[in-house]
């Protein structure tokens, strides 16, 4: 433990973005932010940190395990680390905009950091982009939201969209009226989760056979749908099931060139989810790009809720190959108006500071495609 660390040297799941990742996921979020704002979806700003029990309760219940925690020394309350900014969302929208006509439309920006990774996702800082409708049940709800992040991924160029619904309730559902509690209902989810039809069969009692049934009807949205609509639901579920039949419907009417698929059964990440959730993916690109859905946003009953999270890592993976920025070399006692005109253009300009026997050889030094001679940038 007395070992001298290298000063580079950081714990396990957090690093430095240098550049130009660092500019390229920036510019990133702001173009983002703009698209989610040109839909009313106001920003909002919570704290990095927050109170345990405020940051802990509601929708944030799903993330204790997920939280650093540690004593405040001015109040000496225990403080919480955000692991995920929805939840402080949620307590702004019922707390300091309560009297805000509803629905209100939120958006927010930042940074959340988390215990541990997980398999899917092995960073602990994450960043994070997304926006929150909250006080409407409606479907019409459901299908802005997802409509909204392919919108705003769109805009970054990021081709090859598809989205994948869920029913995290679905199960729960079936599993309260077969009678399905405790233990035996901890197996039958194991199961599913790992999409083992063996185990569900021999774990799913009274209601194996539907459960085997859900297993095998994930895939593209109509013959999933199709599959579905053969099954004998009690009525929570087929009610579920309805609302993803029109939320599909009219998803498809908005975005027609959105891929849509359905997995009935999928819960892990979708903890304080209470309806239909979905998971974003790019054609070719590791990792998901964002997820969301239903929830109830307050403590006890709460009102409706629903929104999405895309996590800036992965949309910075799937942007398409961007142009590196034209770089030029200004040397010591140029003209500052050229300099500034170009800038206008879109230019980078890298000052001099003093002055260089060879301007060309100390452009190419510093990166720069350019060097400002004669009044003009001229390629190095």
């Amino acid at each position: 433990m007395n070992e001298t660390l290298h000063p580079a040297l950081l714990p396990l799941g957090l690093r430095d973005l240098l550049p130009p990742s660092a500019g390229v996921e920036a510019e990133a979020v702001g173009r983002l932010m703009a698209v989610l704002a040109s839909h009313g979806y106001d920003r909002v700003k919570p704290p990095l940190v927050e109170f345990e029990e405020n940051l802990l309760t509601g929708a944030g219940a799903a993330m204790a395990t997920a939280t650093f925690r540690m004593m405040d020394p001015i109040s000496q309350r225990m403080i919480g680390v955000r692991a995920d900014m929805t939840p402080q969302v949620a307590r702004i929208a019922t707390t300091r905009l309560l009297k805000s006509p509803r629905p209100l439309r939120l958006s927010y920006a930042g940074q959340a950091l988390r215990v541990k990774g997980s398999q899917i996702r092995s960073e602990r800082q994450v960043g994070q982009v997304g926006a929150e409708l909250i006080g409407s049940d409606e479907p019409s709800a459901d299908v802005e939201v997802v409509a909204l992040a392919a919108e705003a991924l769109g805009s970054l160029g990021i081709a090859g969209l598809s989205v994948d619904l869920t029913l995290p309730t679905l199960v729960p559902a079936l599993c309260a009226a077969f009678g399905i509690v405790g233990e035996e209902a901890d197996a039958v989810r194991a199961a599913l989760d790992h999409k083992d039809a063996a185990a569900v069969a021999a774990s799913g009692g009274a209601a194996a056979e539907v459960l085997g049934k859900l297993l095998s009807a994930a895939g593209p949205a109509k013959p999933a749908l199709a599959a579905l609509a053969q099954l004998d639901l009690p009525p929570e579920a087929a009610a579920e099931r309805e609302s993803l039949e029109t939320v599909v419907r009219q998803l498809e009417a908005a975005m027609p060139d959105l891929a849509v698929t359905i997995d009935p059964i999928e819960n892990r990440g979708f903890e304080y989810h209470t309806g239909i959730s979905f998971t974003l993916f790019a054609k070719g690109v590791r990792g998901e790009l964002g997820r969301g859905g239903r929830y109830r946003a307050g403590s006890g009953k709460g009102e409706p809720a629903t929104g999405f999270t895309l996590y800036t890592d992965t949309v910075v993976r799937a942007l398409p190959p961007q142009e590196p920025a034209k770089r030029v070399y200004i040397p010591v006692a140029s003209d500052d108006t050229v300099a500034k005109k170009l800038r206008t253009q879109g230019w980078v300009t890298v000052a001099g500071l003093a002055p260089v026997t060879d301007a060309e050889n100390e452009a190419r030094r510093l990166q720069c495609s350019h060097v400002l001679s004669g009044g003009t940038a001229k390629p190095v």
